[in-house]
Formats: C-alpha cells, structure tokens, sequence
C-alpha cells in the first residue's frame, strides 16, 4: 500500500510538527487510509489520494469533503457532530485521530438530537453547494438552485445516476426511475426548506467516539433533511429507532416521511448501480416501485 511521506504530511499540519510513525488503515475507493503519531503524542488521520506524492484519486474529491466537513460544522451548533479539519490539499486530507468507541443507545439519541440541530441551525438559502461535489470518487452535480427540492433532486441526482446506470437497469428499471422522475412533485410530500444535509449518511460514515456519532466522509450540500434519515436506514445504524425518535422529538418529521424512504433511497441506490453493478439492481428497482406507490 502506497504510503503519503511524513515530510508531505507534517508541511500540511505545519506548526513545527513531526511525523513519527505511520500505520496503514486500508484503503477505500481512491484513496489510502493512515493513522500517524505526531511528536508530543498527538496522533492524526490522513486520507491520502492512491499515490499520493505524485499519483492520481484526490484532486477535488479533499477539496470537497473538507468544504463539506467545514460548511456542516458552521451550522451544527455549539458541538457540531462532524470532526475538525485540520489540512487538506489535492493530495491529503487530515483530521484528528478519533478513537472508535461503541454505538450505545444514549449516543444514538445524542446523534439524533444533534442531526435535529443541524437540519435546522443557520439553513442555506438554495438546494446544493457552491463547490464541486462528489460521492466516493463520482462527481455530483451542486449546481445551487432556490425553489422546490422535487425538481432539483430529479435533475442533479436521479439523472445523472440513471445515465450511469442504464445499461445495467434494463430497459424496465431505467423506465421505473423515469416514471419516478416524471412524478416526482407527487412524490415527495410537503414542501421543506434547503437543510445542511450530510448527503452519503450510511451507517459506515458515523463514527462513535467519545459518546456520540460523528459524521465523517460527506457529500454534504444543501438538501431535504429526510434525506439523511432515509440513508441511516439504507443499510442499517446501531439503535436506529432511537436516533430516529430523538430527532423527531426535537425536529418533528413531516406526515409520511416513512413512505418517502424509498425515494430518498433511490439516489444512492442508483449511486450502487455505478460503483457496483448489477448486485444493487434488485434493490433499486424495489425502491423505484415503493417510491412511485406513494402517488397511488
């Protein structure tokens, strides 16, 4: 595994640091993981882009995820549930070491309480964000628009995906996306305002530690906060209920935010389709059809 140059890293934290030693993590998509220990004890995270002195997979994927990490701590209150960055460049993005810890109930409530908090704290005033996004290493439309969530969502995030995906939908999956398209005012209940959204919100990108649930990996932008909801449930997070149950006391949910699931699922589902192929057909086809019976 391709390993970023303490001198690279300690340049990025700066402050007179010194890198030393490294530990790989693993990698994930383009990029390479590593937790590095830093003179006086501190120790730091360092995603590095596959090569990353001198190779290709960060560029603006590190721009993005820290503009993201940034934006969603200006609105997440005074303990906003997302980590510091401390550097970023095309190569490496760095944050502080957060030593895993266990999903209890009480951080479960906390997160939810917290995610409350920053669907409703300082809101933009459009859907998307003023950079370029990307989810894993895809690119994401951001493009900012003032108006109604159906229409910016059916434009810059089913579609694209749907392109993406065509050829392993099948003629009848890309026509239950579209139909899905096509109905989409219909779909996706009462309006809501623009939220700063986390945007890739699976159970893998909520780090426990120390207590609570902190947000890593972002695709963050301005969305619906269901949105976030629907994706801790896509593929399952620790006491979910109650994450779900704390927020609702503090934010309550819109009527048939449930029913709504499925299309918020849809995207990243699509998302599968491109990374991974035709094992994410099935589900997305399902989630196209649950999607549309809310019109029904």
């Amino acid at each position: 595994m391709p390993r970023p140059a303490p001198e690279r890293i300690a340049r990025l934290v700066g402050g007179g640091a010194e890198v030393e030693s490294i530990s790989d993590l693993g990698s994930s998509h383009s990029w390479t993981l590593h937790r590095a220990a830093l003179a006086g004890g501190r120790e730091i995270f360092v995603k590095a882009a596959s090569g990353a002195d001198g190779g290709s997979g960060g560029g603006g994927v590190f721009a993005a995820e820290a503009a993201g990490l940034r934006w969603l701590a200006e609105g997440g209150g005074p303990e906003p549930p997302v980590p510091e960055v401390l550097a970023a460049d095309d190569q490496l993005l760095i944050l502080p070491w957060l030593p895993p810890g266990a999903p209890t109930p009480e951080a479960a409530e906390r997160l939810g309480r917290e995610l409350a908090v920053l669907h409703s704290s300082s809101p933009p005033a459009a859907y998307g964000a003023p950079w370029d996004g990307f989810i894993a290493d895809l690119p994401l439309d951001n493009t900012q628009v003032e108006g109604e969530w159906a229409g910016w969502y059916a434009e810059r995030r089913l579609v694209p995906f749907l392109r993406r995906g065509s050829r392993t939908l099948g003629r009848d999956g890309v026509r239950l996306v579209e139909r899905v398209i096509e109905e989409i005012d219909a779909l996706a209940g009462p309006p809501e305002p623009p939220s700063r959204i986390h945007g890739d919100l699976w159970s893998g990108n909520v780090l426990w530690t120390g207590g609570r649930g902190v947000l890593i990996d972002p695709a963050a932008h301005g969305g619906h906060r269901e949105t976030d909801l629907a994706m801790l449930a896509l593929f399952g997070a620790p006491s979910l209920d109650r994450i779900v149950a704390a927020y609702d006391e503090a934010l309550a949910l819109a009527d048939g935010w449930r029913e709504r699931v499925p299309l918020h699922q849809l995207h990243p589902l699509l998302v599968h389709v491109a990374l991974f192929g035709g094992g994410y057909r099935a589900r997305t086809v399902e989630a196209a059809r649950a999607a549309l019976a809310v019109a029904r």
